[in-house]
């Protein structure tokens, strides 16, 4: 059994390699992520002076270096969407499931890849955008010694990997590429920061993954009814959620 998932990895591993698309989002996730957070911790360095007191009270340094998560976040989606998509798309998933009829096996190699890559990329992300945002920052930066923010710099990094996962879930549901981008670029770019801007809506909004999520990469405390932790869990059970109804739709489903 061991043997047989170390090829089923091996093989799940070469296809997310050779997949030209799936590299590039990686890239473009690290990317966009670090020189976004640049550019907005260099302008909040600058404009700082002329922020209202409240906004200066609740400064947050780390926050502000992740700026960039925003972008980073949709590259990270694109890659999760693609990883599991392409196989739909180009009707290799016939084959793969051929080659590994145990679909929980499939499924699992699968996930551990992306999981192994996005978790490696989400971290330097997470790492470099904070330290070149704490380098623009000046006096306003912060250091990883500080109470709270290497817990915070570490949940950037689990924070994209959580992202992904969801992303890969909510895919093998609806197993077409642009189904599952028109549903969750809208989602997490759209439906969630306008519910989030909306007082009623508000204390809705708070409970969708991206925003409970993004509690962890917090050091100054949020007015939410959880805490970072809290917030992590929150978006780990949306995560666990939409990869069993992944797994529920791959066993049933026809290729």
């Amino acid at each position: 059994m061991m043997a047989h998932l170390t090829r089923v990895l091996r093989s799940e591993w070469t296809k997310a390699l050779t997949v030209r698309s799936t590299v590039w989002t990686l890239g473009l996730a690290l990317l966009l992520t670090v020189l976004s957070g640049m550019g907005l911790s260099l302008l909040f360095k600058i404009n700082y002076d002329n922020l209202p007191p409240e906004q200066k009270a609740t400064f947050d340094p780390v926050l502000t270096s992740f700026s960039g998560m925003a972008l980073g976040q949709l590259a990270m989606i694109a890659f999760g969407v693609l990883l599991v998509s392409s196989e739909y798309s180009t009707g290799m998933i016939r084959a793969s499931l051929a080659a590994v009829p145990q679909r929980g096996v499939f499924m699992a190699a699968k996930l551990l890849v992306g999981t192994g890559l996005v978790l490696v990329v989400g971290m330097v992300t997470s790492f470099l955008s904070f330290f070149a945002g704490q380098a623009l920052l000046g006096d306003l930066a912060t250091s990883l010694g500080e109470p709270d923010v290497l817990r915070a710099v570490f949940g950037g990094g689990l924070y994209l990997t959580l992202i992904t996962l969801f992303a890969m879930g909510i895919t093998w549901v609806l197993r077409s590429p642009v189904l599952s981008l028109g549903i969750l670029v809208p989602l997490f770019f759209l439906v969630s920061p306008i519910l989030g801007a909306i007082p009623g809506a508000r204390d809705v909004a708070q409970w969708l993954p991206d925003q409970a999520g993004t509690m962890i990469m917090t050091v100054v405390a949020l007015d939410r009814p959880y805490g970072p932790w809290g917030g992590l869990a929150i978006m780990v059970a949306w995560t666990v959620a939409a990869l069993l109804a992944g797994y529920a739709t791959l066993r049933t489903r026809d290729a």
